[in-house]
């Protein structure tokens, strides 16, 4: 028996141990998840250990791979951007200039079709093509083209947009078939081809040239009919055919495409809202109106929790307000017209170019006059004048509360002067922690050059010594300009090693220098506040009294009022003795 169960556990141990666990090569990482689709998370049991290997092998080009990988498979849009700065780290680290214009196209992507963030997806493409000038590869360029032609056509330039897609269709088209390409490059140059296809028929339907709009959607569901691997292109073009059906009328036909679109749209938001909005048109004019008023709100609910709209789609609540203006539901109307402002300042926001040409019942104005009458209509009552008799209980509250204000005014002035005198008057340093590079930080933190990294610090360090943060109208673009460097950087620099964003270290760096010179010289406690801002400059007053309160505790007002009344030889705390004396009286 004893022999029996010997054997069984050599047996068992020879098994495990003969197995191979860790697949021993980078090709073998990637056999183990290349069969997964975007976004599934069972991939990373191969990733994790694939980016640990190349990290202490220190193979930059198989660690840009395992990141941009770890892109495709993320699940969280969070991580996409993450996984996306650490690789554009690896490429840099690579010294390839195409794996760094990818990585800027990987991360432009994320924001154009993961966030709608159109300004920060154009920075990364513009990255992008600085890198692919000179580049041999041909994918690689025409992705780029495709990134750029989405980014004209959101500015309005179409036929510019439509070359550019073009170009992109036809080299896609001849790569589909080569047969001696990996399986991946195939699939991404068919994703090529049919996104440059459906991009270029938003092109036409932008030029009204509804002939070339039909004889494309025609061939985009020709391509992806039963094919399950880009059932989300399919989705785009029944959504571009179900607004053909739409503008011939065809409203019956229109609800039938754009709800089949709407089953494979997956996490595409923005594409979501305009098959709800049309398939609300359509019912609106089939005389049903519920249904139509359904989907509107839906439009409502994806606004809502993404802050996004598309320009056409501001009809939405046009549309929402004139139906609960019609059933006299003020409640709901104000509701509506609160959102449509706030919808007209992210549409002017995110489509700068594209708002004046939005058509507007409601123009700004006219919303604000009716946003008052409505909440007018919802307070039906007001707060009746308190009698006389509650005068004396109103004066003693008033006092009291003056006196605790000129108290905490006065401690908080005393704390202020200590530290002005011991010279212990200096920005706080940030609390965040230095990055150890050789620690597994990729996944937490944003990956800039160290070089580049450095650089920026002692250029900020000579900017804070001359003084320069006292320019008029300064701008994270313009001190980008002025520093030779890309404003995401820089904001990305002064967060990591400031402990802050681009306004606030500003705003710090202006308040703490006009304070120091207020309690050394003594001519500037005679300025006004409006000249103390411009002197460290801030436009606003407003802003310099709220920036300075901020950072130091107390007004700018009452700092001069007391700093002078120290110089004259006052005693600063008998006003509040005499606020206290008028209290206890009472």
């Amino acid at each position: 028996m004893k022999n029996f169960f010997f054997i069984i556990f050599v047996l068992f141990f020879g098994f495990v141990f003969s197995k191979d666990i860790n697949p021993k090569s980078y090709e073998d990482f990637r056999k183990g998840y290349e069969s997964y689709s975007e976004n599934d998370i069972r991939a990373f049991s191969y990733i994790n250990p694939y980016i640990q290997k190349a990290k202490k092998e220190k193979k930059y080009p198989e660690l840009f791979q395992a990141y941009r990988d770890a892109v495709f498979y993320s699940k969280s849009v969070d991580k996409k951007i993450k996984y996306a700065d650490s690789c554009l780290d690896a490429a840099y680290k690579s010294t390839s200039e195409d794996r760094i214009s990818t990585a800027y196209v990987l991360k432009g992507s994320i924001y154009y079709a993961k966030m709608k963030k159109y300004k920060p997806a154009l920075d990364e493409y513009l990255m992008a093509y600085k890198y692919s000038k000179n580049t041999g590869d041909l994918y690689l360029k025409n992705k780029v083209s495709y990134h750029l032609g989405v980014v004209k056509n959101y500015l309005g330039y179409n036929d510019e947009a439509l070359d550019l897609f073009r170009e992109c269709v036809n080299f896609f088209e001849s790569e589909v078939n080569n047969t001696k390409a990996h399986k991946f490059q195939i699939f991404n140059n068919q994703k090529g081809y049919l996104n440059s296809l459906h991009q270029m028929i938003i092109c036409y339907r932008n030029k009204k040239d509804f002939v070339k709009v039909d004889s494309l959607i025609n061939i985009g569901l020709l391509k992806t009919f039963n094919e399950p691997d880009f059932s989300q292109e399919r989705g785009y073009f029944l959504k571009s055919k179900g607004l053909s059906e739409f503008s011939n009328s065809k409203y019956e036909s229109s609800i039938d495409y754009l709800t089949q679109s709407l089953d494979l749209m997956k996490e595409d938001f923005a594409w979501k809202s305009v098959d709800y909005f049309y398939i609300g048109k359509s019912y609106l004019a089939l005389k049903k109106e519920d249904l139509a008023i359904s989907n509107f709100k839906k439009i409502d609910s994806i606004f809502t929790k993404q802050e996004f709209l598309l320009p056409e789609l501001r009809e939405n609540y046009e549309l929402l307000i004139n139906y609960y203006k019609g059933k006299n539901d003020a409640k709901q109307q104000l509701y509506y017209t609160t959102q449509l402002l706030k919808a007209d300042s992210i549409i002017s926001r995110d489509f700068a170019y594209l708002s004046p040409k939005v058509h507007r019942e409601y123009d700004t104005n006219a919303l604000l006059e009716e946003k008052g009458k409505l909440e007018k209509v919802n307070i039906w009552g007001g707060v009746f004048i308190i009698l006389l008799a509650g005068l004396a209980t109103f004066l003693i509250i008033t006092l009291f509360k003056k006196f605790k204000k000129e108290k905490d005014i006065l401690q908080k002035y005393f704390v202020l002067q200590e530290k002005l005198q011991t010279h212990n008057y200096t920005r706080p340093e940030s609390s965040i922690p230095v990055v150890n590079n050789t620690e597994n930080n990729d996944d937490k933190r944003s990956h800039i050059a160290e070089t580049i990294k450095e650089e920026l610090l002692h250029k900020l360090k000579v900017f804070e010594e001359k003084k320069q943060f006292t320019q008029k109208g300064l701008t994270i673009q313009k001190l980008a300009t002025q520093l030779d460097t890309n404003s995401n950087y820089l904001s990305h620099v002064i967060n990591d090693n400031k402990g802050m964003n681009f306004n606030k270290y500003l705003g710090d760096l202006r308040i703490r220098h006009i304070t120091q010179l207020l309690f050394e010289k003594n001519i500037y406690l005679n300025y006004t506040i409006d000249t103390l801002a411009k002197e460290c400059g801030i436009a606003s007053r407003q802003n310099f009294s709220d920036l300075f309160f901020e950072i130091n505790g107390i007004r700018p007002t009452d700092f001069i009022r007391n700093r002078k009344k120290e110089i004259a030889g006052v005693n600063i705390n008998s006003s509040v003795d005499n606020i206290q004396g008028l209290v206890s009286e009472n």
